[in-house]
């Protein structure tokens, strides 16, 4: 029986990540403490310590936290052998400080623990003569796949693949099949299921691995293994191949030629690391941000990042101050409207926001096209317009109860319900347009819309205050 104390010690929760970097932030904060006595050695053998056995994601989180000298400091510390694990977890910013500090050699020899799809995904931060020199240190199987694997453009389910493919012949028993799977040390990671293939390499199926384990012994693979299979191509858009794993709930598929034979497999994890890496550079896209932006990094370098974006808002926001401009003498006879603008061109802007979400959300979805186009369209427009009634008619009595003026009143409702038609269409046919030019919708899309919405809410509302009102 397990002594109180020794199961105390058990039960005793792992440090958290961030409760790991506020460790390791104090220790770098006694190093550059000027008045404590200078113990480098001794900080540095602590803050070995507290990494030394961390998982590369968490080493990831740490190398993240800190400022670019803490980072190359502490990066210093870590096991050359555990180099290429931590550079795959890192976002690219942070990846691009860290290969900074290292010379060829060092990345080279990263290198050399990962498989070829891994070092795929390192390829693109890396010069081209430290890509060759990696290639000439492989083996002839590694680097044949990992030739392979460069081959493929970002975006596409070859640049997501591994090689780590286990595959039977569909005229063996189960018996057969765990023989020869017994001779791994370790089966791939997500591995759910066994290619079934013929002499040739060419997929027939899948045998379920819990199928295997179940079925007796002496009956032949040729009778359990599942014929309808999701396979992928090596060239097919990995959003669809995204797509494909949320609604069948899978953990790996195989990847497949024009002849149907088999090249490698997608794995679950490789999925939902492209689904979170791009959900993060469209998130950073709509404030103008790209994704390789390093939260530590040097304010010139930050400004020249986020500057082309600000340049875009200043236009469009100019454009918008001028269409106002265009009715100053308006608002200089009746000073409610410079009070009553913003809300109509705010509303329609939070409109705009709504349809352009959902349409953006469709065409990552693949659910807008040609055939549904034209109703989805007269759906967005039915929808302002009964917005635009109710919420119009709201406003306009507020305006009234505020100004006890009946035609600003009615001035206000009508420019609500044209500015939420004009919010409904830009939102379609902003993103819409963004797709067909081939741009990601999701990035840049509320700039415009802001735009439309701004510039057409105070030119209706003004323009409509003119011609009633005054």
């Amino acid at each position: 029986m397990t002594p109180p104390h020794e199961a105390a010690q058990l039960a005793e929760p792992s440090p958290t990540p961030n409760e790991q970097l506020q460790a390791v932030a104090e220790l770098l904060a006694r190093r550059r403490d000027e008045e404590a006595p200078r113990e480098e050695e001794a900080i540095a053998r602590e803050v070995h310590a507290l990494i030394d056995e961390l998982h590369p994601a968490d080493m990831a989180y740490i190398l993240e936290g800190l400022p670019l000298e803490d980072r190359i400091w502490v990066w210093r510390l870590v096991p050359r052998d555990r180099d290429g694990d931590i550079l795959l977890e890192v976002s690219d910013s942070v990846r691009d400080t860290l290969l900074a500090d290292m010379d060829n050699a060092e990345i080279v020899a990263a290198a050399q623990s990962l498989d070829a799809d891994e070092i795929a995904d390192l390829a693109p931060d890396l010069p081209d003569d430290v890509v060759q020199d990696i290639i000439e240190s492989q083996d002839v199987e590694d680097r044949a796949d990992l030739q392979q694997a460069l081959s493929y453009p970002e975006g596409t389910v070859g640049a997501l693949m591994d090689f780590e493919v286990v595959s039977i012949r569909e005229d063996v028993t189960c018996e057969v099949a765990l023989r020869y799977l017994r001779r791994y040390d370790e089966l791939p990671r997500q591995t759910d299921s066994i290619f079934v293939v013929d002499r040739d390499d060419r997929l027939k199926g899948i045998l379920a691995l819990n199928r295997l384990l179940v079925t007796d012994p002496d009956v032949e693979v040729a009778g359990i293994y599942e014929r309808d299979v999701v396979a992928f191509g090596p060239e097919d858009d990995s959003d669809d191949a995204a797509q494909s794993f949320d609604r069948y709930d899978l953990v790996c598929a195989p990847v497949v030629d024009a002849q149907r034979k088999v090249v490698g497999r997608i794995t679950v994890d490789a999925v939902l690391e492209y689904v979170r890496d791009r959900q993060e550079a469209q998130a950073l896209g709509k404030v103008g941000l790209r994704e390789e932006e390093d939260i530590f990094a040097s304010v010139w370098d930050s400004a020249r990042n986020r500057g082309p974006w600000l340049a875009l808002n200043l236009c469009t926001a100019f454009i918008a101050s001028r269409v106002v401009g265009l009715f100053e003498g308006s608002i200089a006879q009746l000073a409610a409207l410079a009070a009553l603008m913003p809300i109509v061109a705010g509303i329609g802007g939070n409109s705009g926001n709504q349809t352009t979400t959902l349409i953006v959300r469709a065409l990552a979805l693949g659910q807008v096209s040609p055939a549904n186009a034209r109703r989805l369209l007269a759906k967005e427009l039915c929808i302002s317009v009964v917005n635009g009634v109710v919420w119009g008619g709201v406003l306009g009595l507020i305006a009234f109860g505020l100004y006890r003026n009946l035609a600003l009143g009615g001035v206000m409702a009508l420019a609500m319900l044209l500015n939420l038609i004009v919010a409904a269409l830009a939102g379609i046919f902003i993103p819409l347009a963004m797709e067909r030019f081939g741009r990601d919708p999701a990035v840049g899309s509320s700039v415009f819309l802001t735009f439309m919405t701004d510039s057409m809410g105070f030119f209706i509302f003004l323009g409509l205050a003119t011609l009633f009102l005054l």
